[in-house]
């Protein structure tokens, strides 16, 4: 039995999962345990319940706080965002065994089930609890039931931009057992789309989509859930055929990790890759960001499943991917021109001081000026007031650490059918960041958190750019920043 919930969040046992940066202080790490428990207790999931946007602020102040940031730094983030979140409210009854499928997609039953997730994981522990309410058959697919009245509890956790996955994740990542309660009861509220999760290497997988003329001319959609149910609703047995085409040996103990960084480096090209166009500003996708956030705890879930379950996790997650990329209109992919053209480094910037006449390799360098491209990268997740950005960078560092020194042209990307995949190698994460942060270079840049990330999608007929949500959930966002 777990005696306590919100222990003091600590480094995951995983090898494959981030580091925590230096700058932890026994200050910052009281502040971050004190939010947890208070926003558990105080917020709502969703803090608009028709739009139904997350309660980003744990994954926010914990990123920060795994950056190293100042204690004062995560107590202002976390003040900034509880000035638009909805107050939790009591639910209309409890949630047991006998009723646990009744309130599925019920965003009133919150409350409830996160009483009920906490006592099992208080009960049972995290694993059993991901492996009995995530992956058994019993919550997934009910012999007699209609598809809309399957539970499918793996599918809502990929639902709503893989949010519960994410909450799931840092519980896990940081060894805090409330937070796996809160994203099970997050996938709670979410809508099962009813996706078949079914089961060559990832890169083969986006090239034959590439090719499908099925995703010619996607139409544009603006709210996010609409993007994600169209594409699922006219091409999910289709994007199924391509997830079970993805191989998968169980058998090979050095599987999970490979298929792991397929994965990343899949949502990375979606991203930067799909984001750049020569002589064009980068595109931010904000939608294709949460690709790359939540790839970050697929190590720290995969370590505590079975194999049997790291797969139907990892497939299910791929298909997401996929119905996200195809859904905002299924960008192209130029990797040769992607590597020839941006840079690892995002230069001199006015808060470095000048290099000393003895600097190396020579006082007149870019590199003399900014030589670890991640020092102001990260420098700059600190301090911006944006509740994806600091996720994003320290996503993006992570992965340049695990894989940056892999070297193009190896066998298993040349192999791939992936136009341009011999060119691919581990500066693609650094180059992801520098792009990333590339509009704090402008000189007259709006930081609110609605205008920094693109909205607009790579349809032929592009949306608006302050397309995607609703005009008066704008309104409570920004008037944070006020």
């Amino acid at each position: 039995m777990i005696q306590d919930l919100f222990p003091a969040p600590s480094s995951s046992r995983s090898k494959l999962a981030p580091r925590t940066w230096p700058g932890i202080t026994p200050q910052s790490t009281e502040t971050i345990k004190g939010i947890i428990k208070d926003s558990q207790e105080r917020w709502h999931v969703f803090f608009d319940r028709d739009y139904r946007p997350h309660n980003h602020s744990v994954h926010y102040t914990l990123a920060l706080w795994a950056l190293g940031a100042d204690d004062e730094i995560i107590k202002a983030a976390y003040t900034t965002d509880c000035t638009y979140l909805l107050p939790k409210f009591k639910s209309p009854e409890n949630i047991t065994t006998k009723n646990f499928s009744e309130h599925l997609g019920d965003d009133e039953y919150y409350s409830a089930y996160l009483e009920f997730f906490t006592d099992i994981v208080k009960k049972h522990g995290t694993v059993e609890a991901l492996e009995e309410y995530v992956f058994s058959q019993k919550v997934n697919f009910v012999a007699g039931k209609k598809d809309e009245e399957q539970p499918a509890m793996l599918d809502r956790c990929m639902d709503g931009i893989i949010h519960s996955m994410i909450h799931i994740g840092n519980g896990l990542e940081f060894g805090v057992p409330a937070l796996v309660a809160e994203g099970l009861a997050v996938g709670e509220g979410m809508a099962s789309k009813n996706q078949r999760h079914v089961n060559t290497h990832a890169f083969s997988i986006l090239a034959r989509i590439l090719k499908d003329p099925r995703f010619d001319a996607i139409p544009a959609a603006e709210h996010y859930a609409v993007v994600y149910s169209n594409i699922n609703d006219k091409h999910g047995n289709v994007i199924s055929e391509y997830v079970r085409a993805w191989t998968f040996d169980q058998k090979d103990p050095q599987e999970i990790e490979r298929k792991i960084e397929e994965l990343v480096y899949v949502n990375a090209l979606i991203y930067a890759v799909g984001g750049w166009a020569k002589d064009k500003a980068f595109n931010t996708d904000f939608f294709h960001i949460h690709l790359i956030t939540s790839s970050l705890f697929l190590s720290s879930i995969c370590g505590v499943l079975k194999p049997v379950s790291q797969e139907l996790l990892l497939r299910s997650f791929f298909a997401v991917c996929l119905t996200w990329w195809i859904g905002r209109g299924r960008p192209g992919l130029d990797i040769r021109g992607f590597f020839a053209e941006t840079s690892t480094n995002p230069g001199p910037v006015p808060s470095f001081p000048a290099p000393h006449k003895d600097a190396l390799p020579n006082q007149d360098s870019l590199i003399a000026s900014n030589p670890n491209p991640w020092f102001q990268l990260i420098q700059d997740a600190l301090v911006l007031p944006d509740e994806h950005f600091p996720k994003a960078i320290r996503a993006l560092a992570h992965f340049s650490e695990i894989y940056g020194g892999r070297r193009a042209g190896q066998e298993d990307f040349v192999a791939s059918e992936l136009p341009g995949a011999e060119l691919i190698d581990g500066t693609l994460f650094v180059r992801a960041a520098v792009l990333n942060n590339s509009k704090l270079r402008g000189a007259e840049v709006d930081l609110s958190m609605t205008a920094y990330w693109d909205r607009q999608g790579f349809y032929r007929d592009p949306l608006p750019a302050s397309s995607g949500i609703p005009a008066d959930v704008v309104s409570k966002m920004s008037a944070r920043k006020k």
